[in-house]
């Protein structure tokens, strides 16, 4: 029979290897379970106490018998999950997003993104039957976008009116809603540009948007532009970004209708970019979102960039003053979602910086490399390693990666479609804003799809 003390001995003996063993889980399963100095103590719990010789003992009995169990037990984390210590542990990666591309605020940079998602996980998105924009200024009809069997949906990507109600009748209850916005001076400059805004507001100085600052309200008979094709007003001018995201042109001057809209808007999007502070919100993006970081880099290359004469132009105090009642909506609109980005950030934590700085430099590693094959036209060496850190898994740039992070909209798109094996019908194009305010100019009736003007 077996002495006491040999008992004893041999239950000591199974108590230590059992804490060890639930040590080694712990540490191997839940990467975030770090024991601290009163945890190793005991192996067990927290102690109180200085250390005793029975102690360094007993510590030195459970660290044999750990470096038994880790070399027989088979290790359950590869090689990047040791070294990185993602979000994407503690939550899922989102799948069904809605991206209310709007106009003139660095969204077609920020839709290459989504493009890239969209196609690097086969998701389902809601297409335009032609072309590629899916509709303006209302909901696209039954003919304008491809159908699924279930009218289900995973991802929009195209310019699109925001619409709470036919939106949600098309994607899962659970979708993050995204859009982008920009500084409402700058935006007018880029839309004076793009809309040949001068030419409508019948201004022939050689800086335009000075001389609309100077009086905004002299132009409004001109630059309240009625298209008639869907009996909307549509004001360049004034408070297009709010126009995109669902607010009407006629509730310029109600200032309690705009604060209650841009309250809604706060609550039903999962976020809204900042072109001004970009790199900020794709960090956010991909935390709030679970995503990799190699999901949201982005060309260093700007898209859709133009130069004019009066892009750079700032504005006297008195010209922003005439802005801002101009465009209070606006306004509104960005302040609130100004505020609302820098109170997220600081939601999650001081390391946000240290994933910012990590970004940046993984951007410009990344860019530098695309930039390089893109010269040489191919891509020497191959590849470009991305090290494992705490925000991401190791991953490797290619030459596809590079041709997908530099193209354009277009080109994604037409991706997107054959990979759905959908024909480009373009009977049924919608007519770009921007052609239909030419027509307007013209003293020529606008329309809805392109094919009508032909």
């Amino acid at each position: 029979m077996m002495s006491t003390k040999a008992l004893f001995i041999l239950m000591l003996a199974i108590a230590i290897y059992g804490t060890a063993v639930y040590y080694h889980t712990q540490v191997a399963v839940y990467p975030a379970f770090k024991p601290n100095n009163k945890t190793l103590r005991s192996g067990i719990g927290p102690t109180s106490g200085p250390r005793t010789s029975q102690d360094e003992r007993q510590l030195s009995k459970e660290a044999s018998l750990q470096n038994i169990v880790q070399r027989t037990q088979p290790d359950l984390k590869d090689n990047n999950t040791k070294e990185a210590e993602m979000s994407s542990k503690t939550c899922h990666p989102r799948r069904q997003f809605v991206f209310i591309k709007t106009h003139k605020t660095g969204s077609c940079t920020a839709v290459n993104i989504f493009q890239r998602y969209a196609l690097r996980h086969s998701l389902s998105v809601l297409i335009p039957t032609g072309g590629n924009l899916l509709g303006w200024p209302f909901p696209p009809a039954e003919q304008d976008y491809v159908h699924t069997p279930d009218e289900q949906y995973d991802v929009l990507l195209n310019h699109v009116v925001y619409n709470k109600p036919w939106l949600r009748s098309k994607f899962p209850a659970n979708t993050a809603y995204i859009s982008i916005i920009r500084e409402p001076s700058s935006q007018l400059r880029s839309a004076f540009n793009y809309y040949s805004l001068p030419k409508l507001l019948k201004i022939e100085s050689q800086n335009p948007v000075q001389t609309f600052l100077q009086d905004p309200w002299k132009y409004k008979h001109l630059s309240e532009a009625y298209f008639d094709f869907c009996n909307v007003t549509w004001d360049g001018t004034r408070n297009f970004m709010s126009f995109d995201l669902g607010y009407p042109t006629e509730g310029a001057e109600d200032k309690e209708r705009a604060h209650r809209y841009i309250s809604e808007l706060e609550a039903d999007f999962r976020l809204v970019l900042l072109l001004e502070h970009l790199d900020e919100s794709i960090v956010l993006l991909r935390r709030l979102m679970c995503w990799e970081v190699r999901d949201v880099l982005y060309d260093i290359v700007s898209k859709n960039n133009r130069s004019y004469p009066y892009k750079s132009y700032i504005p006297t105090a008195q010209e922003l003053t005439n802005l801002r009642r101009w465009k209070a909506v606006d306004y509104l609109l960005y302040d609130t979602f100004n505020a609302s980005l820098w109170r997220k950030i600081t939601a999650q934590g001081p390391d946000f910086y240290e994933e910012l700085r990590y970004f940046r430099e993984v951007k410009k590693r990344v860019g530098t490399f695309c930039r390089t094959c893109k010269q040489r036209r191919r891509c020497d060496p191959p590849s470009l390693t991305i090290e494992a850190s705490k925000w991401s898994r190791q991953f490797a740039v290619d030459s596809k990666y590079c041709s997908r992070i530099q193209s354009q909209e277009l080109l994604l798109g037409k991706y997107i479609r054959e990979r759905a094996s959908k024909e480009d019908r373009k009977e049924w194009t919608i007519m770009r804003v921007a052609d239909n305010v030419l027509r307007i100019v013209q003293g020529l009736p606008t329309v809805k799809y392109k094919a009508q003007a032909e």
